[in-house]
């Protein structure tokens, strides 16, 4: 099993990295901040004014190491990508089954049982631990209407159409699973964020959807070449695809501790004069530190039974999803958690 490395987190403004011998170096102005050796880093992450040497863009080029920039407040702004890897074969295999639309539906299928399924058991968790609840129970038994119905989807439009219906039914009562004052959710706004709900959601998908494009690229595979989502210039929509099988499970629960655990307050967000609203600089940090966290967690892969790292499921999600347009395995089985 690959080893989880590092990810660095840069939101010290006008901060510049460079290579030097086999390390990353951090300086501001003539003050060296940190040095890492290069080898144990997976991905570099840079908020905001942040420079780069071109030597060190070509080092994480040539070593596969993701190198991702976003705004100050952590929208996406781009991501450098070095020379492919991975088999031709695969990619073409790839292709051919995204031009097929009922090899597509499989797989589509798949992902959207496995979103659907995760998102339940999220509820079923807040009514476990904290007792029943007549909104939950409705939305519990909503959703396993929709499972039933994903089984057999007479086309991708209509599967959509599915997974966009047990999406509101689950944002419908998500502001019931919200135990902090101040914190109210009335649906998923992405672009911008309006509510601090949403802003903390969108900065951990956006988050989690970068591993996974740098984890299908290092399998050879083409994050944007989907699936379930529709092909668009310059969207990852095969990166988009998994992160349906985790945006419940990791990003939900995690954007729900942070709340619920008050170590994220309304006061951490700053509004905008357009509406939007925005994570403030420190308030990132600490749910940079306890998205990290969470990628050190180990857990029992539901069909490799056998434990990894948080960190590593989008590998494992690439490898197994390679595996099966290899021919290997005749359906991809996406992750949910028992």
């Amino acid at each position: 099993m690959k080893k989880l490395q590092n990810s660095l987190y840069v939101t010290r403004q006008e901060s510049y990295l460079h290579k030097e011998r086999e390390t990353i170096v951090i300086k501001q102005g003539k003050d060296k901040l940190a040095q890492f050796p290069a080898h144990a880093v997976a991905n570099i992450f840079c908020f905001g004014q942040i420079s780069v040497s071109p030597f060190l863009m070509g080092y994480c080029g040539e070593q596969g190491i993701g190198l991702v920039f976003f705004t100050e407040y952590g929208k996406f702004l781009a991501r450098i990508q070095g020379r492919q890897s991975g088999n031709v074969l695969l990619r073409r295999e790839q292709y051919r089954v995204s031009d097929k639309d009922a090899l597509c539906l499989d797989i589509a299928r798949s992902i959207v049982l496995a979103k659907i399924a995760n998102s339940r058991r999220v509820l079923q968790r807040e009514v476990r631990n904290k007792g029943a609840h007549p909104a939950l129970d409705e939305a519990i038994a909503r959703l396993a209407n929709c499972l039933r119905r994903c089984e057999r989807p007479d086309s991708l439009d209509v599967l959509r159409g599915l997974e966009g219906e047990a999406a509101a039914i689950y944002f419908g009562v998500f502001n019931q699973l919200l135990k902090q004052d101040g914190f109210e959710f009335k649906g998923r706004v992405r672009r911008p964020p309006t509510d601090p709900v949403n802003a903390l959601l969108s900065f951990l998908y956006t988050l989690v959807t970068q591993e996974i494009s740098s984890a299908l690229q290092g399998v050879g595979l083409d994050p944007y070449v989907g699936y379930l989502h529709v092909d668009r210039p310059g969207r990852v929509g095969l990166a988009l695809d998994i992160l349906e099988e985790f945006r419940a499970w990791w990003c939900d629960r995690l954007a729900l501790t942070l709340i619920n655990r008050k170590e994220v307050k309304t006061s951490d967000f700053d509004i905008e004069a357009s509406g939007a609203v925005r994570l403030k600089e420190d308030a990132r940090r600490k749910v940079l530190v306890a998205y990290q966290e969470k990628k050190q967690e180990e857990i029992s892969h539901p069909f490799l039974n056998e434990k990894v790292q948080v960190g590593l499921l989008p590998h494992c999600q690439a490898l197994i999803l390679a595996r099966h347009l290899r021919g290997d395995l005749q359906h991809y089985p996406p992750f949910s958690v028992r």
